[in-house]
């Protein structure tokens, strides 16, 4: 198989850059719109790696745009009804960013990321271990890593900066930063749509551990889907032939970039360290088969 050319950082020179994210970089169009390009560059433990994972922002907006369209009974998404040539007419600058790059509406984004945890895996177990509870929500005595819990949890966090830690905080704090309407929305519609991509996902030999949903609102109030959704970068994916209690499972995302970086004496501040070329083709792989599954028709 041909190895996809990465594109660690876009250099469109006929729109406005706004910002560069961990991952993403997002350019103006106009008083509505924008353009969000996923890059290959990868972000472990916040820190943005120096080598990317070739072929991996191709993928991330592949299964975004799957999932955006799937779950748009739902809720809508940021997704604007406007084709790449429109806003890009330039055909030498358009191939740079191609199949990774989306028009989106301008939409308020919400100060929390908004985490839902199926299984006791991660932080989440670390937290577990040594207080019972994850994130302060009690637990039953006695369960195992990697064990699915008795429900779902929702886990928000705040937005950290690029190169900065997220922060979990409580159910009230979300209601203290957004009111209690839009708050108990964001809670319910994280859930919902966790559940219903679990279920599809488990399908299609996917367990879908946990995931990070981020949302907008318009000026009318209304809530959008943003960023990305569902993807092997905000989500926990592990293959379900390979899943058993009591281990960490192997996964379909960056968790195998993670566990290598585990194993070097690096502090996890930035810079971050050099991947190996087959480091970075395993993970590669992994996204590409995540993409497989989840796409696939059972």
């Amino acid at each position: 198989m041909t190895i996809p050319e990465a594109l660690y950082q876009s250099t469109l020179t006929s729109l406005p850059l706004i910002t560069r994210g961990k991952v993403r970089d997002i350019y103006d169009i106009d008083d509505q719109t924008m353009l969000i390009v996923t890059t290959d560059r990868l972000s472990a433990f916040d820190v943005i790696l120096p080598d990317p994972i070739p072929g991996k922002g191709r993928v991330l907006t592949r299964v975004s745009n799957f999932w955006f369209k799937k779950m748009q009974a739902i809720l809508p998404n940021h997704l604007a009804n406007i084709a790449l040539e429109q806003v890009i007419p330039d055909a030498v600058e358009r191939r740079q960013v191609e199949g990774r790059a989306i028009v989106v509406k301008k939409l308020q984004p919400l100060p929390v990321e908004a985490i839902v945890r199926g299984y006791l895996i991660g932080s989440g177990w670390k937290d577990y271990q040594t207080t019972g509870a994850i994130c302060g929500i009690s637990l039953p005595a006695g369960l195992q890593q990697a064990q699915q819990l008795p429900e779902a949890l929702y886990t928000p966090s705040t937005k950290a900066a690029v190169g900065q830690h997220d922060e979990n905080v409580s159910f009230e704090k979300t209601v203290a930063l957004m009111g209690q309407a839009l708050a108990e929305q964001v809670r319910d519609a994280s859930l919902r749509l966790y559940t219903e991509a679990a279920v599809y996902a488990k399908e299609r030999g996917i367990i879908i551990a946990d995931t990070k949903f981020e949302f907008g609102v318009d000026h009318a109030g209304v809530l959008y889907l943003i960023d990305e959704v569902l993807t092997p970068d905000s989500s926990r994916f592990w293959p379900a032939d390979q899943y058993q209690v009591g281990i960490s499972p192997p996964s379909f995302d960056k968790q195998y970039v993670r566990d290598y970086l585990e194993t070097l004496d690096w502090d996890k501040s930035a810079p971050g360290p050099t991947l190996p070329a087959e480091v970075a083709a395993f993970c590669a792989a992994k996204y590409r088969e995540a993409e497989t599954r989840l796409t696939q028709a059972v």
